[in-house]
């Protein structure tokens, strides 16, 4: 946060946003300034800074710099109409972004609030009640993050279009304003738990070392270095979006699936190793299982008998 003003003097212009901040505050949930009508924090960068001030002991990041201080928040939001930034990992929040679909995309495509309907149909699940703000494109569902798991930020991992903000992010609080439209209050019901089923989808998995072929000894050498192949192809490919990592899934498990067809290798096993190594990219089990499953019923219905392959 920028160091306060030496002289305040009031401008009505930064009344609401001013209003906004307190309210945060107030809750409990640390602010940031960001520039007016825009959604980047305001004050240096990182290769900008001087080393004064709030950063003499090293540069301050925006999540470091986030305060429930009153007086600072009327210093800094009196005289400037900056929008309002909540930093959610010191809030204890984990807020659920949900955006629209991207104009190159193609058409029917999802977007947030389709794809985490259909995460919730698929996990047999209804969200609970809570705090909702209406984006200059999307939503904000507010959720208070569990205690003693430090949850962080992410982008696709529930769904296409879902993005969530934790440790490490900040979401535009209500009452700013961009080029796109306003932030407003839609639901003031109280912040919910973050639901378990949720919690554990964005949780970052233990990623496996290497796959257990213990299982395989009946099948031949040739499946086996296939099955450790592409799990090890899969698991490379945990940095890439969520389609990415999706297709780089179904190609792997495709691959696999011939030796599964020609009798080489148990589909059980086949797919217990290949749903581990998905599941720590961090996909959902469920498109995971998914996924495997349409590859493995395709492949199998369709192989190519070995002569003729090899």
């Amino acid at each position: 946060m920028p160091e306060p003003p030496g002289i305040v003097t009031a401008d009505l212009t930064c009344l609401p946003l001013l209003a906004s901040a307190l309210t945060a505050a107030e809750r409990g949930w640390p602010v940031i300034p960001l520039h007016p009508r825009a959604k980047r924090p305001a004050g240096h960068a990182e290769r900008d800074c001087p080393g004064t001030g709030r950063c003499v002991s090293g540069h301050r990041k925006p999540e470091q710099r986030a305060t429930t201080d009153r007086e600072l928040i009327h210093a800094t939001w009196t005289t400037h109409p900056y929008n309002v930034g909540i930093a959610t990992g010191p809030a204890g929040l984990l807020v659920i972004d949900l955006d629209p679909v991207k104009a190159e995309e193609p058409e029917g495509a999802p977007d947030g609030a389709a794809s985490l309907q259909a995460l919730c149909e698929r996990a047999g699940q209804v969200l609970p009640a809570t705090y909702r703000v209406r984006t200059a494109r999307g939503e904000h569902l507010y959720f208070a993050a569990p205690t003693g798991v430090r949850l962080k930020c992410s982008v696709d991992r529930l769904g296409p279009h879902i993005d969530t903000r934790a440790w490490g992010g900040y979401v535009v609080a209500p009452g700013s304003t961009t080029p796109d439209g306003t932030y407003e209050v839609t639901d003031d019901a109280p912040v919910a738990p973050l639901p378990g089923w949720l919690a554990a989808l964005l949780t970052e998995p233990v990623k496996p070392t290497a796959v257990d072929l213990a299982p395989l000894r009946d099948g031949t050498r040739a499946a086996r270095v296939a099955l450790e192949r592409e799990c090890a192809v899969i698991t490379a490919a945990s940095e890439g979006g969520p389609n990415g990592r999706n297709n780089t899934l179904h190609r792997s498990a495709c691959k696999v699936a011939r030796f599964v067809a020609w009798g080489d290798l148990p589909r059980n096993v086949a797919e217990q190793a290949i749903q581990g190594a998905g599941e720590a990219t961090g996909l959902p089990p469920a498109e995971c299982r998914t996924t495997i499953r349409s590859a493995m019923d395709w492949v199998i219905a369709h192989a190519t008998p070995r002569q003729a392959a090899s």
